[in-house]
């Protein structure tokens, strides 16, 4: 029945709007995430990286070619409509990797209030969303972007830990002591930012903290 549903949607959804590949812009059938010729640049296995303070990071995709074009796309030039088809693969990167770990809720990096007003949404918490609803896990923003700071990418990795120290703050401690949580991001670099958010929610007495993001650079 669940398939027949997912089949009868998929046709209503063709017939509303026209669907993209994420990668590469081709129009592509409803019921598919990507064309056939970007699948087969996929890689085989889930990347892992690993943020400032030792958490572990998985992600589907190297930032990079194809999957690079697409973040940029999706962050800067409105296409959060990609969130749905990203999230597939990265719920296919935690089943991998964290397949034998449980998490109570799903959160994403804050994005400052003066940012998501200019840009119109936090493409970290458009990924978290659809990533939480397929695990069937609950959503929760656990931290907020209190301060504003330079961008990460606008500077050398050695200034991107001091950069985003004390940027941070939980909205509610009791809502994260003791819980596992899975932190998402689309990408991961030098791993200052996940790590710093990390740290903000350790110190909330949370439990075990792992992340998942889109991309992760090859290079710091």
């Amino acid at each position: 029945m669940t398939h027949f549903i997912k089949k009868i949607f998929g046709t209503i959804k063709g017939f509303l709007f026209t669907v993209h590949c994420p990668y590469c812009g081709k129009v592509i059938e409803p019921n598919k995430n990507c064309c056939d010729k970007c699948r087969k640049e996929f890689p085989e296995l889930p990347l892992i990286k690993y943020a400032t303070g030792g958490y572990i990071c998985t992600a589907p995709f190297p930032y990079d070619g194809i999957f690079r074009n697409a973040v940029i796309n999706f962050k800067f030039h409105n296409c959060g409509v990609y969130a749905e088809q990203f999230s597939y693969e990265m719920v296919r990167a935690i089943k991998n990797v964290y397949r034998d770990k449980e998490f109570d809720i799903v959160t994403c990096v804050p994005m400052h209030k003066d940012l998501l007003r200019e840009r119109g949404y936090n493409q970290a918490e458009l990924l978290a969303r659809e990533c939480a609803k397929l695990l069937g896990i609950k959503y929760a923003d656990l931290l907020a972007k209190t301060k504003k700071n330079k961008t990460q990418h606008s500077i050398k990795a050695a200034e991107r830990v001091k950069n985003v120290i004390g940027v941070y703050s939980p909205i509610d401690k009791n809502l994260i002591k003791g819980k596992r949580i899975l932190i998402i991001d689309d990408i991961i670099t030098t791993g200052s930012t996940l790590g710093e958010c990390a740290r903000i929610l350790n110190k909330c007495k949370c439990g075990e903290i792992c992340c998942c993001t889109l991309c992760t650079s090859l290079l710091t």
